[in-house]
């Protein structure tokens, strides 16, 4: 598993946190300033965007035959931006910067490597 700081130097990614399944934060660092009412939306987003995807997965994996669950990784890019999320971890990055394709292998990793019992986004 990747240490916060080893994810920040990953091109393109600005900040990178750990958080519970139900949006409290365990850990978060950033290569700016970053307000702890930021810090705490960032984990509540990542938590309900989690849950919903899992909902969803579910959902298709009951009505198909196709195989949706465990969730691994997630993304988002808008704008200028993009947010992965892999097990309890997510990162930031600058779209335009980033190896989609590395990113996605170690954010994948986090998800799978997590210690036994500890809580995830399923």
């Amino acid at each position: 598993m990747a240490t916060l700081e080893k994810l920040l130097n990953i091109a393109g990614v600005v900040a990178a946190g750990e958080f519970t399944a139900d949006g409290g934060v365990i850990d978060f660092k950033a290569k700016t300033e970053t307000s702890a009412e930021m810090t705490a939306m960032t984990a509540r987003f990542c938590a309900t965007v989690s849950m919903m995807f899992s909902s969803l997965a579910s959902a298709y994996t009951e009505m198909s035959t196709m195989k949706w669950v465990p969730q691994q990784v997630w993304m988002y890019s808008g704008g200028d931006w993009t947010v992965m999320m892999g097990g309890r971890r997510c990162v930031f990055i600058e779209t335009a910067k980033a190896d989609f394709n590395h990113l996605h292998q170690i954010m994948a990793a986090e998800s799978v490597s997590r210690p036994k019992g500890a809580a995830h986004m399923e």
